[in-house]
């Protein structure tokens, strides 16, 4: 018996107050990443507002899970509110546009831009596969998928960034786009994702 009540205190669960502090302290990540997978602010803000109820009264998830934990109850809540398919999509990218008015967009606005003017589909694939870092098998598994659909819609997004990146900076995307393009793409918007706030232009 004390050693459960060892391994308990070792292995605390996270508390309703513990997920309303992260959620708290997270704001400006936990609503960009809602934000980059809705494309619609009120949507964000639902699924911002959803998943901190999801988290606060769901099951019991260990203390140092509780931010990874949190995060996924957004990506699962905007997936109820997009319902995301693979089969509604053929492969191009939606334009997204970046009102600059008259000066060069900051980096991150127009990788933003970038990411929004993807398809429901690849935008979630993109934002759960390489800045959420999700595997292939955990993402399709979520989205209702085969893991085919999803390493071809991140082809495709790799690719749709890469050509708007080379856009604004006004050079030829490099060959190959869909895979130089990865660790730029990470460094930049991860940097967003870590508490830099969103700027209300993107």
């Amino acid at each position: 018996m004390s050693e459960a009540k060892h391994i308990t205190r070792l292995t605390p669960y996270a508390s309703s107050a513990d997920f309303r502090r992260i959620f708290d302290e997270d704001m400006n990540r936990l609503y960009l990443l809602s934000f980059l997978l809705t494309a619609d602010r009120k949507k964000a803000e639902q699924c911002f507002v959803s998943g901190l109820e999801d988290a606060v009264e769901g099951n019991p998830v260990f203390k140092e899970w509780a931010r990874s934990w949190a995060r996924r109850a957004i990506i699962r809540n905007a997936v109820r509110v997009i319902n995301p398919r693979a089969t509604a999509e053929n492969g191009g990218s939606n334009s997204a546009s970046v009102s600059s008015n008259g000066k060069t967009p900051p980096v991150e606005q127009v990788e933003i831009a970038a990411v929004l003017g993807l398809k429901p589909f690849a935008r979630f694939v993109y934002v759960m596969t390489v800045l959420e870092r999700y595997s292939d098998q955990d993402c399709s598994l979520l989205l209702g998928c085969a893991r085919r659909d999803v390493v071809g819609a991140r082809t495709r997004a790799l690719r749709h960034i890469a050509s708007a990146m080379a856009s604004h900076s006004k050079q030829p995307p490099p060959a190959g786009s869909e895979k130089p393009a990865l660790h730029e793409r990470r460094s930049s918007l991860l940097a967003l994702l870590v508490g830099r706030p969103l700027a209300t232009s993107a």
